[in-house]
């Protein structure tokens, strides 16, 4: 069974359709909140095995606003975010969830999937991969990050800052990728810390997506789930589902 693989490398996973209807659950269930008050923000990478499978309700949401780049990071900065904020509606919810994401094999292979029409594994999430091993590799930042590639010299800045963690790991992709969600955090917090936001609501949540061979579907292992003031921006409730 493909889960007990996947949960062989993060425990507390769970398939994506079932991720997006609990969290649907928490907000009908305790803010009588329906999908069509819901302005969904994902931050997700542009990898095209990203699609997350929505259940019929979860396609029902507003959006998605696409806050994300290359593994999840939140590239679009203030200006984006702003615009995000500015579409909830009076009534409604801003639901913003970011992850980077990493592959596994049906073999238990760590940072690789089989693709559709491929007949070997390739690596996912490849920029996170590529950036590995720039750091292994010792590849020197350019001064000035290039602007046909920033958003890969970006996540090879991050790993770069913590090199001696990542290399010294049992799973440097696995670990490199929790860099990149702490990365992320810092930066959504900093983003929404100075962005105004319509509605009532505010919930952030975040989570790594686990992506599987072609024949299988992605999973998610939840990291945050909280509800923000929407004028103070003060961690309100600790949410789980």
């Amino acid at each position: 069974m493909m889960l007990d693989v996947v949960r062989q490398h993060y425990p507390r996973a769970i398939d994506s359709g079932t991720f997006v209807q609990r969290t649907l659950d928490v907000l009908r269930d305790r803010y009588q909140l329906a999908p069509r008050q819901v302005l969904l923000a994902h931050s997700i990478c542009s990898d095209d095995v990203n699609a997350i499978a929505y259940p019929e309700e979860g396609r029902q949401m507003l959006g998605p606003f696409n806050l994300g780049g290359l593994d999840g990071y939140p590239f679009v900065g203030l200006t984006g975010l702003l615009a995000f904020a500015h579409h909830v509606p009076d009534d409604g919810a801003a639901l913003i969830f970011y992850a980077p994401h990493i592959g596994v094999t049906a073999q238990g292979e760590l940072g690789k999937i089989l693709r559709v029409g491929q007949q070997g594994a390739s690596a996912c999430c490849g920029a996170a991969a590529l950036a590995l091993q720039h750091v292994r590799d010792e590849v020197p930042l350019p001064a000035t990050p290039p602007a046909d590639n920033y958003q890969q010299h970006t996540l090879t800045s991050l790993l770069h800052g913590q090199r001696d963690r990542v290399l010294a790991a049992a799973q440097p992709l696995r670990e490199a990728t929790e860099v990149i969600l702490e990365a992320s955090d810092k930066q959504i917090d900093h983003l929404i810390q100075h962005t105004s936001f319509l509605g009532k609501y505010l919930f952030v949540v975040s989570a790594v997506i686990i992506n599987t061979d072609r024949d299988f579907t992605s999973f998610q292992e939840l990291r945050r789930f909280q509800r923000l003031d929407v004028d103070t921006k003060e961690v309100l409730e600790e949410l789980t589902f």
